[in-house]
């Protein structure tokens, strides 16, 4: 089973764009995107402060800030073989 999360925050243009690109792969590719608030965690607060939005498939870093739609797809067709 995919585990997607978008660290993402309230009032982010970059993260709603980001997750606007990644929808259609959650039903291409069946999975549901978790999406966290970097503000509710202070590790990952600490950790990707300035990446935002970062998404990771399975806790893999696959794409921060400008996130490219290829990229992850290619990602998840690796993963899924």
């Amino acid at each position: 089973m995919l585990e997607v999360k978008m660290i993402s925050k309230l009032d982010c243009p970059l993260c709603d764009k980001a997750l606007a690109k990644i929808q259609p792969l959650a039903e291409e590719f069946n999975f549901e995107i978790n999406v966290i608030d970097i503000y509710q965690d202070d590790e990952l607060l600490e950790k990707y402060q300035i990446m935002i939005p970062v998404i990771l498939i399975n806790n893999e870093e696959v794409d921060f800030g400008q996130i490219s739609k290829e990229k992850v797809r290619k990602r998840l067709l690796e993963i899924n073989g």
